[in-house]
């Protein structure tokens, strides 16, 4: 954190300038990006109590912000033997982060948190059922169609983050995703297009083209009747989460499916 809240100092008996960390600084930027962040009474960070109301979500903000910004330091006194005053050398280097990293996926693990602080760091919840899977990211990233993968992206990211109520806005997103994929091929409207993949997904079977045509369309009825990509008074309002990982999961599975034959049939169709 030095390197990203230098404090530059002076000894005062020498005049040799050394950096610092800025706790002052550094406690305004906390303050601006996690304001829910639990403080105690005089206002510093604190750890909550059982008996105080905090925002568990945003200790997690602030472990991520940690994450992102640690830096490798060395720590030096200027005599070894008197050790007068201290000072930090930064570098821009971060193999600290793996220390912290293990040490938090440690802690998770040993109160039975399913979270888990990613290689990109950023904290994710340890998904154990469902349609995402450990090749799904790079099946993501196979889709020619920009806007496709663009919503897909954000659909599994906001579905991995910690926070309850990320889980509308990715069940909202991949009901966006599964509706664009409708219209994947351009060239056509959006019936014939939705024909083109159902043919590609049954294989020109009569049995699997009913039965992938007929998830179409209950998806797409679950998207008009329900409070996912519209939230009109004459819709039903989804207040379970868990009704949140039943939707998600359907409709991500069948378009998981769809653009496994969209990476083989594109070139040739589009």
């Amino acid at each position: 954190m030095t390197s990203k809240f230098p404090q530059e100092n002076y000894y005062g008996f020498t005049g040799e300038r050394y950096i610092d960390f800025d706790e002052s600084t550094y406690d305004k930027e906390i303050h601006f990006r996690i304001p829910n962040l639990f403080r105690n009474e005089a206002g510093l960070i604190a750890s909550p109590k059982i008996t105080d109301d905090y925002d568990q979500f945003a200790l997690l903000d602030l472990i991520e912000f940690y994450a992102q910004n640690i830096r490798d330091i060395d720590e030096n006194w200027n005599n070894g033997k008197y050790k007068n005053y201290r000072y930090i050398i930064t570098y821009n280097t971060a193999r600290v982060f793996k220390i912290f990293q293990n040490e938090v996926n440690d802690f998770f693990t040993e109160i039975g948190l399913l979270y888990t602080l990613t290689d990109k760091k950023i904290i994710e919840r340890k998904i154990k059922d469902g349609a995402i899977t450990d090749s799904l990211d790079k099946e993501i990233s196979m889709i020619p169609e920009d806007g496709l993968r663009s919503l897909l992206r954000d659909a599994v990211d906001l579905y991995r983050t910690p926070n309850n109520l990320a889980r509308q806005d990715s069940v909202e997103k991949i009901w966006d995703a599964f509706e664009r994929l409708k219209t994947y091929y351009t060239a056509l409207d959006k019936k014939r297009s939705s024909h083109k993949i159902l043919e590609a997904m049954s294989h020109g079977n009569t049995k699997f083209y009913e039965m992938f045509d007929s998830e179409f369309k209950n998806l797409t009825n679950i998207g008009n009747n329900f409070g996912i990509r519209h939230h009109e008074t004459s819709q039903q309002d989804i207040t379970d989460p868990n009704h949140y990982d039943y939707l998600f999961s359907r409709c991500l599975s069948l378009v998981v499916l769809a653009i496994k034959y969209l990476e083989d049939d594109v070139q040739k169709n589009r």
